[in-house]
């Protein structure tokens, strides 16, 4: 049901997380609870939280509170159950609760899973079913219907408020009604005039006449009183006034799927649905001869028995959907078509798409046209890295499938492309895991999808984080190039509007266009030019700001590199964009009316080394000394008289240190700029500021700004010479706890000095560092960098920046279309296998005794990998394998349970192992596992005496001879004479040397025995060549047996042989398993603990001639 809802949406093209807190309903028709029975025969677990999912998980209410729960929905959420017209009966009281008001969305379906093979036997023995598995539905043949299971679930939502939101929209419900057969011939047998009713009052509701509806999907169960009642009375209702030539068309999906009981309405009404918006009924099974009803009263009916196109009638395709329960509780729905049936002009991409839907402008912007943007983002999520690989292949295949439409129209700005974006952004959930895949066109999709359904293992993406903060970092002079706004001018209207705003500011002020001097027309000026650099950069990035803001990306740091300053200070809402436009254009024109421009360039050296050689060179120069301009980190910017900076640039380069000169860059930040300084501070006289609204990060000094600074005209003028501190600000980024910085700028210049220069550490991991434009290289031209916005905000996106994805769309109109939905990474969290071993009548562990009139014994029990529950935790090479101490327990069980004191078991030998087969699908779906019956055998010794001759045999289902696992003499006393003595437990602990218990039971993995918790039964051993003494100890949650000798106990012992085998580490990687003894001689049943002493007769890579200790045994 979750799963199921969750994939409805998504087809609807809602994002699921979206409903939260909303009134969105479910309802749901659910009836048979297979699940209950085995829950009930399960395993007993002791747990509390294992008795509070068994209750909430085998109650049929608890799985619709779950969807509502897990999604958070606030609507109504009911399950209805009136047997097989549970799911119609549902969709009936949805559009009720829509009109009401209860509920404003409605997931509403069914759901039937068969677990439990009784519930259709006793169907079969009801005379329900079809002997020869086949609905046959309508035919003269009929004789029952055959059971199917599935899950359907359809999104309601009223009309007007789905064609408004540009939802998928399928069909529309007209009308619909519920009743009940109230008294009649039995409680089981359907009464034809209730059905009419029915039928007619769904009519009323949606103001059809009879004939006026072209199809009937019809309960249709295929049996033998159903058919006629139901023919009959459909053709009473749905023959009113209809022409001859005019059926009623007639079929039912259960000839195709099966009956689902429960979701049999919701299958019927979906497969109603896709015929009207398809315009074709598909082809109704089996059906060759028609029930004589049919012709012997003339019934205006016709079987689709093939696939039929949908009548024309110049009028919306109109169906009726039947589904009756046989408790007596009958619902009818009428369904009328959406839309012109059939596929779209557009193509299949566009079929059942949604109604187009204009992106509104943010408040402020203009535009006369629909943007036409080349390059788009697929947002692509998952909770997995595994599940997003899916995903992407998913998205493959759905490229291939329409290859036709794509070709006409590859580009990422036509509108198949456009739409897929759009439906992936609005239309899905968005979870850690992410990848924001860039493309103009099909072929760059297609490559990208490949990349990341192609990866293996971790990729370098890291999970997104939640809301991380985000800095917004500003770049200074120098980064411009001719062309730099252009792409987001012509694409993204929210950017054009501020770049239009400055224009006209900046013509008013100069009578020349900003805006042609950034796109290249040197007649109006030159970008290089500091009176047009500055405000060009400023307009840039005051537009960068705007834009991120429509995607609802904002800051909560925000620093400035030198100029940058002013954009970040206006986006910190210090000034207006109109007061800052102003102070960069006067700052610009300052700065080029300056009588000595000078030079700037970077030295690629710690800034020590750097100051140091300018410190040195100003020693010895005459005139205006050079200045450290910027502490960048990696470089130093100088700055200062050209000759001043040349000489300092050769010192570095004879020292083979990397040198750049910045391009048309004044001598900014040196004793140069100070002609300028009092016409910056005097711009700022009568100009308001206020207290920046953000935390602002000053490159004056590298720290915060604190409360109550103002950057009025003396902050501006110290910033103007004042070295720029971006290292330390860097530092102090690391410390606010940033997350993500995004540079706002013409180029990436501060990215990698912010990667390079981050503290990282684990309380402060480096950043997401992401560059909202780029320039071209060489051999690009401006097309190449076309996406590199859009590369930035798919990085945002995969950092887990809360993108506002449907701003970049604004101005367009686009439709939701059907894509690939959420890869599900299934996991198997079955039940454990019903108790199907003896009752609590026999032995503990042999089971049940029996006894022949010869006077031969035996006893019977079953074992099966889950029953004992410690069964399943001795593996050998993948395989549950009953261990050898089973055998050995049982036949010493045997003495005991006959009544004997103590038991000797001598000469046992192991003759076939008892491997449990793997479980078959069926087995493993209805729960239980594959076991085999167990038969111990009694008879008199061959040899005669008091001693008794056991074999024990298993066979499994379907086998005809049993088979021998292990025989053995069983007497109450030994037939040789067994010393004991007393043992020196501590002097043995330290003559031996203590052993690794984790250790011990990793090397026994590594030669293919698996031994789980049940049988780690070693609580510490120590080891010596040839001898072990080992503590052994029922595990935790281990059941002692009373009366009987505990087969995980003597494993246990044997673990200890083990133990003494392998004190050499001779590097023997073979497996050991016990197969036979001599002699095992047991006083009574073995306690919950014991101390096993092991000396072999023979030491390993020892000499069988050496008989040290030979004499002893164990």
């Amino acid at each position: 049901m979750l799963e199921t809802c969750w994939r409805a949406l998504e087809d609807a093209g809602i994002d699921p997380e979206s409903l939260k807190g909303t009134r969105t309903g479910v309802y749901a028709g659910m009836s048979n609870n297979d699940y209950r029975h085995l829950i009930l025969g399960a395993r007993e677990n002791a747990e509390a939280a294992a008795g509070l999912y068994s209750v909430t998980g085998s109650s049929l209410s608890p799985a619709i509170g779950r969807v509502s729960f897990v999604l958070g929905f606030e609507g109504p959420a009911m399950v209805v159950d009136t047997a097989c017209s549970s799911s119609l009966v549902a969709v009936h009281q949805a559009a009720a609760g829509l009109h009401r008001g209860d509920a404003d969305i409605a997931l509403v379906g069914g759901v039937q899973a068969i677990l439990f093979g009784r519930l259709s036997a006793l169907r079969a023995k009801a005379g329900m079913l079809s002997p020869n598995g086949r609905c046959k539905t309508f035919d003269a043949a009929a004789d029952g219907y055959v059971r199917g299971e599935g899950c359907g679930i359809v999104v309601l939502k009223r009309l007007e408020e789905a064609e408004a939101d540009g939802d998928r929209i399928w069909a529309v419900i007209r009308g619909s009604a519920v009743n009940q057969d109230g008294s009649g011939p039995g409680l089981t047998v359907p009464e034809g005039p209730a059905q009419q009713r029915a039928i007619e009052d769904a009519l009323a509701r949606a103001g059809f006449a009879p004939s006026e509806v072209d199809y009937l999907e019809a309960h249709g169960t295929g049996t033998r009183v159903g058919d006629p009642t139901e023919l009959g009375a459909a053709a009473a209702v749905y023959g009113r006034g209809r022409a001859p030539d005019q059926p009623l068309l007639i079929g039912s999906v259960k000839t195709n799927i099966g009956h689902l009981e429960s979701a049999a309405g919701i299958a019927g009404l979906i497969k109603a649905t896709l015929a009207l918006k398809r315009g074709v009924i598909p082809k109704h099974l089996h059906f060759e001869t028609p029930n004589p009803m049919i012709e012997n009263e003339g019934l205006a009916v016709q079987v689709t028995a093939e696939a039929t196109a949908w009548p024309k009638a110049g009028r919306p395709s109109r169906a009726g959907v039947n589904s009756f329960g046989f408790s007596g509780t009958n619902a009818h729905v009428v369904l009328e078509s959406y839309g012109r049936p059939g596929t779209p002009a557009g193509g299949e991409l566009h079929f059942a798409a949604g109604a187009s839907r204009t992106v509104p402008l943010p408040a402020g912007s203009r535009e006369d046209a629909a943007p036409r943007r080349r390059v788009r983002l697929l947002p692509l999520s998952a909770k997995s890295e595994s599940a997003l690989r899916d995903l992407a292949s998913r998205h493959l295949e759905w490229l291939g499938e329409r290859d036709g439409t794509l070709s006409a129209e590859p580009g990422a700005g036509e509108t198949p492309l456009s739409d897929l974006a759009w439906t992936a952004s609005v239309g899905r959930s968005h979870f850690r895991h992410r990848a924001g895949i860039v493309f103009g066109d099909t072929a760059s999709l297609r490559a990208r999808l490949h990349d990341i359904a192609a990866e293996t293992g971790m990729s370098d993406r890291a999970a997104a984080g939640e809301s991380p903060k985000v800095a917004f970092a500003y770049t200074g002079q120098a980064s411009q190039w001719v062309g730099m706004a252009r792409n987001i001018y012509e694409t993204e209207p929210v950017a054009r509007a501020v770049l239009d705003r400055c224009d006209a500011l900046l013509r008013e002020w100069r009578g020349t266009s900003l805006l042609d001097v950034v796109f290249g027309d040197t007649a109006s000026g030159s970008l290089d030019d500091p009176a047009w650099t500055q405000p060009a950069i400023y307009a840039l990035e005051c537009a960068l700001t705007a834009l991120w803001a429509s995607l609802g990306v904002r800051p909560s740091v925000v620093v400035g590199h030198s100029l940058g300053e002013i954009a970040a200070a206006h986006a910190a809402g210090v000034f207006t964009l109109e007061v800052g436009l102003g102070f960069a254009a006067r700052r610009g024109d300052l700065i080029a009316a300056l009588p000595e421009k000078g030079a700037m360039a970077v030295v690629f050296a710690p800034e020590s080394v750097v100051a140091a050689a300018v410190a040195a060179h100003n020693e010895t120069s005459k005139g205006p000394s050079l200045a450290m301009a910027a502490d960048n980190g990696t470089n130093q910017a100088i700055s200062g008289p050209e000759a001043d900076v040349a000489a300092v640039l050769a010192h570095f380069e004879a020292e083979s240190v990397r040198t750049a000169l910045l391009r048309a860059s004044p001598a900014y930040h040196s004793a140069l700029v100070d002609p300028a300084l009092d016409g910056l501070k005097a711009y700022f006289d009568g100009v308001a500021v206020t207290e920046p609204e953000l935390v602002m990060v000053s490159t004056m000094t590298g720290e915060r700004l604190p409360a109550g600074t103002r950057l009025d005209g003396d902050y501006w003028r110290r910033q103007a010479r004042a070295s720029v501190a971006f290292s330390q600000a860097v530092e102090t980024l690391a410390g606010l706890d940033v997350e993500v910085v995004i540079e706002l700028g013409p180029h990436g210049v501060l990215g990698p000095m912010v990667s390079l220069g981050w503290p990282a550490s684990p309380e402060s991991p480096a950043p997401a560092v992401l560059s909202s434009l780029r320039r071209p290289s060489r051999d690009e031209s401006l097309a190449d960098v076309d996406g590199s916005f859009m590369a930035a905000v798919g990085g945002a996106y995969e950092a887990g920046v809360p993108v506002r994805l449907e701003g970049l769309f604004a101005g367009e109109a686009r439709q939701r279309v059907s894509l690939p939905g959420y890869s599900f990474q299934r996991q198997r969290h079955w039940i454990e296998a019903p108790q199907r071993r003896r009752g609590d009548s026999g032995h503990v562990l042999l089971g049940v005794r029996h006894e022949s009139p010869r006077g031969e014994i035996d006893f019977e029990t079953e074992l099966f990998v889950s029953d004992p529950a410690w069964m399943d935790d001795h593996r050998v090479f993948d395989h549950v394998l009953a261990p050898g101490a089973l055998y050995g327990a049982m036949a010493a069980s045997v003495g005991l349970a006959e009544g004997a004191t103590s038991a000797v078991v001598e000469d046992l030998q192991m003759r076939n192992p008892l491997v449990f087969p793997t479980a078959s699908a069926d087995d493993a779906k209805d729960g239980s596992t594959v076991g085999r019956k167990v038969q111990v055998v009694v008879a008199s010794a061959k040899g005669g005496g008091a001693s008794q001759h056991v074999e024990i045999f298993s066979k499994g289902d379907g086998e005809e001879d049993w088979t021998l696992h292990a025989e053995a003499e069983v007497s109450e006393v030994a037939t040789r004479r067994v010393e004991s003595e007393s043992a020196d437990f501590e002097g043995l602990r330290r003559r031996l040397s203590p052993g690794d218990v984790a250790a011990f039971y990793r090397a026994k993995v590594e030669t293919g025995i698996q031994l789980g918790p049940s049988f780690q039964t070693l609580e510490a051993f120590w080891s010596g060549a040839g001898e072990a003494l080992g503590e052994v100890t029922l595990p935790e949650g281990v059941d002692a047996l009373d009366g009987a000798v505990h087969p995980i106990l003597l494993d246990g012992c044997f673990q200890v042989f083990s133990a003494a085998r392998s004190h050499d580490d001779s590097g023997d990687s073979i497996p050991y398993l016990p197969f036979g003894w001599e002699r095992l001689w047991l006083t009574g049943p073995l306690p919950e603990r014991v101390i096993c002493h092991v000396r072999l007769k023979e030491r390993p890579n020892e000499s069988a001639d050496d008989d040290t200790d030979a004499e002893r045994e164990v």
